[in-house]
């Protein structure tokens, strides 16, 4: 069971002139990227911006749902947790 997992909702804005990720009123994340949304560019820099931004590593975040889509369902794994 993953009871140490958190999944989040993330609403992502590629080619935004800054990488950041803030959360909003209602829990769900705006994860504004650099990167275009081309050959899969974006969720790599969203893994890495979600992992910076939890410290944790960038092989603990799985995209669950919404890899092609502008809002996506991310896993933080913890405590040694795999995706």
């Amino acid at each position: 069971m993953d009871a140490t997992a958190r999944t989040i909702r993330v609403r992502v804005k590629p080619r935004s002139s800054v990488s950041a990720l803030e959360e909003t009123s209602d829990g769900t994340y705006i994860a504004r990227l650099k990167s275009a949304p081309v050959e899969g560019e974006a969720n790599k820099e969203l893994v890495e911006l979600v992992a910076r931004h939890f410290g944790c590593s960038k092989s603990s975040i799985s995209i669950k749902s919404g890899a092609t889509a502008r809002t996506k369902l991310l896993k933080i794994a913890t405590r040694g947790e795999s995706h």
